[in-house]
């Protein structure tokens, strides 16, 4: 890892100052940390949550896996708030930031006089996003806000499993990943403003509107339809989409079938029983779940290596099904450079996902490994905050005491 490549990307120039914690927030930052910007992570005295939990329970070199995945290029500074020497410090940050990211409950960084109001009259240019569970306001204010409650609170556990199971929501954290998405949308198009207009502005974003938003498309059909889509009985993953849409076992492992049409998608496996233009759609409703299980029987008579060669050819929409394991050694996946590494100072060398785009005048790269807890705490009150040696020596040994 090359410090030579520090802060080259299309964001060079661009401070945040990031309060967030968990992932939401740190994802966002991480995303424009890879675009090049300076991430000045402030985190309380005991760390950001996500440096005292992991998945799986993963603590290599006593670094949470977790922290690690959502924390490269930024750099760590550990200031307690409620000190007047800590709020001092994230006040000199603030006003040499351009953007301010926070993922508290809402209120709290008002009541630490470093909200937006409070910042905006001397610092105009200020782009501030505030990240919530629910919103800045409305009868969920004051509610705890996290993934698995967001995804409930939105709809879409009844769109996953099968006929008859439990609302099913996502392995994936879709509420707090969607979230970071839009704020890094939300705070790029608040740059842009401000470059012509030279004023700044508050963002808000929340688990909640980013989740629904989301199932754009499924809502939008429910509020024609008026009522929830029966989820299939043979487990076609999406309960607005008929057959041959799903996963079918192979006789090795799963092959993903796209949206064919049935008869076509029945001739090229040899199957007669639906060559008839009743079966042309790509997305018959009725008979789904007995269309599939004799799509299904077949599946299970080839491996599905076999299948594909079968299928591709023809212009099949299908894939193979991989897990993790697979994936990870995936040639696309390999190709486009979604498995990276990076070199930490006491968890060694930590294999993470890659950068999602590509620039190509300014390309984006892991310069920074996820920082220790104040790893740069010296560093930032120097060259952003302007403190002396002296001065940055005080604040050292006041916090130590």
């Amino acid at each position: 890892m090359s410090t030579d490549n520090l802060h080259q990307g299309a964001l060079k120039g661009v401070r945040v100052a990031d309060f967030t914690q968990l992932v939401q927030g740190p994802w966002a930052t991480q995303m424009l940390g890879d675009m090049g910007a300076d991430i000045i992570k402030i985190e309380p005295p005991g760390g950001d949550w996500m440096r005292h939990y992991a998945y799986g329970n993963l603590y290599p070199g006593g670094e949470s896996i977790s922290f690690l995945g959502f924390n490269r290029n930024k750099r760590s500074i550990a200031l307690d708030l409620k000190t007047g020497q800590g709020l001092q410090a994230a006040k000199d940050i603030i006003s040499r930031s351009d953007i301010v990211i926070e993922n508290f409950r809402p209120g709290v960084m008002d009541r630490l006089g470093i909200g937006y109001e409070a910042l905006k009259a001397g610092h105009p240019g200020l782009i501030y996003c505030a990240s919530s569970g629910y919103g800045k306001d409305g009868p969920y204010k004051t509610r705890p806000g996290q993934d698995l409650l967001a995804q409930s609170l939105a709809g879409g556990a009844y769109l996953n499993g099968r006929d008859g199971d439990p609302p099913v929501v996502t392995a994936v954290g879709q509420a707090d990943l969607l979230t970071s998405l839009f704020i890094v949308q939300s705070v790029l198009a608040a740059l842009y403003h401000r470059q012509h207009t030279g004023a700044g502005q508050r963002i808000d974003a929340c688990l909640l509107n980013s989740i629904i938003a989301f199932h754009t498309q499924e809502i939008t059909a429910y509020l024609e339809k008026g009522e929830n889509p029966p989820r299939s009985a043979s487990g076609i993953p999406n309960p607005w989409l008929g057959a041959p849409y799903g996963l079918y076992p192979t006789k090795d492992s799963y092959i993903a079938i796209g949206m064919n049409s049935v008869r076509k998608l029945a001739a090229v496996m040899g199957l007669d029983a639906f060559d008839s233009k009743e079966f042309e759609s790509n997305n018959i409703i009725d008979g789904r779940d007995a269309i599939y299980e004799v799509f299904a029987d077949v599946f299970r008579t080839r491996t599905t290596d076999a299948w594909l060669a079968v299928l591709l050819p023809h212009d099949i929409w299908c894939s193979q099904v991989n897990s993790f394991r697979e994936m990870a050694v995936d040639p696309q996946v390999r190709h486009n450079g979604m498995i990276a590494e990076y070199d930490h100072p006491t968890a060694g060398r930590v294999a993470t996902t890659g950068i999602p785009v590509s620039f190509s005048e300014t390309p984006a790269v892991i310069s920074r490994a996820a920082p220790l807890l104040g790893q740069h705490t010296g560093e930032i009150l120097r060259e952003v905050c302007g403190y002396s040696a002296e001065a940055v020596e005080a604040f050292i040994k006041i916090g130590k005491s």
